[in-house]
């Protein structure tokens, strides 16, 4: 085993079976810019920015906590002392230089400042504009840790914006990564939901659309004799689309005659139906097209008269076929 010892601290390697070991534990080295640069940008790809903002800040904090609470179980170790160890630790391993400023024990606040650390240099490689949250929320675990509260941070300002250092403020919090990660998820749950909304809402239009297509067609059955099919039960919509589809097709027919089969009709004939009767017919006879109403069941019939509509305006038969052979016999024509 070959042996190094740099500040005080023990660094060793073994060829023959591959192994590093610093300061008594096995560890691994990777290139920054290429190899942990891919890593980063890997997650990014698969999990999207925020997401994996979000890994990389907890991973941090966790792994902080696990440095701060070994050192708050070596009560013979001062809280300054310990904050000098492990800056002086992660420098030796090539993590930059962290210098802990205004460090308070009592208040449980402090600063840290970073210079050109391994996540600065990744964000250097990666072309990116704002710093990384892995060290931030790292230093935030190791003193949530070290004073046995929960601490959060806040950055000044990135290194990565131009200034010589990347400035953090440490502070008491009820913020905590599994908040955040509640939040996130409930954000993405609200997305999802948002979006469903969306699609369903969109579906719904294409849906009516399609309803109102099949259940108002317009049906030219002979030279000047169309059909309008009345199906189900009309509310206000319904009848203004079936209206408006009406009047707008009957010129292009050359329409003199309009039969609305009943046929089709809800057998509890609202007042919307009655209205919609009545105003396709007004209409219709204004653009010189006369509507004739077929397809009266007897049930039909009896609930017309029961409700107190009154179609008497409307020359009315009993089935389609006897609706067009009176529009011929009025034309002068009939069906050989």
């Amino acid at each position: 085993m070959d042996k190094i010892e740099i500040g005080g601290l023990q660094f060793a390697w073994e060829l023959d079976k591959g192994r590093f070991i610093y300061e008594d534990q096995d560890s691994v080295l990777f290139w920054i810019s290429s190899a942990m640069r891919e890593f980063f940008d890997t997650i990014e790809e698969i999990s999207g920015e925020e997401v994996s903002n979000l890994v990389f800040e907890t991973t941090g904090y966790r792994q902080g906590t696990v440095v701060g609470e070994y050192f708050q179980n070596k009560p013979d170790v001062g809280i300054h002392k310990a904050a000098e160890l492990i800056t002086n630790t992660y420098a030796s391993a090539g993590w930059g230089r962290t210098t802990i400023k205004n460090l308070d024990p009592e208040k449980h606040t402090l600063t840290a400042e970073l210079v050109d650390s391994w996540e600065h240099k990744i964000n250097i490689s990666q072309g990116k504009t704002e710093g990384g949250r892995f060290l931030p929320a790292h230093y935030a675990g190791i003193f949530s840790g070290m004073f046995g509260t929960n601490i959060w941070y806040k950055v000044e300002h990135y290194q990565l914006e131009g200034y010589e250092s990347t400035i953090i403020h440490y502070f008491p919090s009820e913020v905590t990564v599994s908040e955040n990660i509640h939040q996130l998820a409930r954000k993405k749950e609200s997305q999802q939901i948002l979006e469903l909304e969306a699609t369903v809402e969109d579906k719904t239009r294409e849906l009516k659309k399609l309803v109102r297509d099949l259940s108002s067609p317009i049906i030219p059955v002979l030279d000047h004799v169309v059909v309008v099919p009345l199906i189900g039960k009309y509310d206000e919509e319904r009848s203004e689309e079936l209206l408006f589809k009406t009047l707008e097709n009957l010129p292009a027919y050359k329409a003199r005659y309009l039969l609305l089969d009943l046929t089709g009709l809800d057998k509890d004939v609202s007042q919307y139906t009655a209205n919609l009767i009545s105003k396709v017919g007004s209409a219709s006879s204004l653009i010189g097209t006369k509507t004739l109403l077929v397809g009266i069941s007897p049930e039909l019939g009896l609930q017309i008269s029961n409700s107190g509509i009154s179609l008497a305006s409307f020359d009315c038969f009993q089935t389609l076929q006897h609706g067009i052979h009176y529009a011929l016999g009025q034309m002068g024509k009939q069906i050989i």
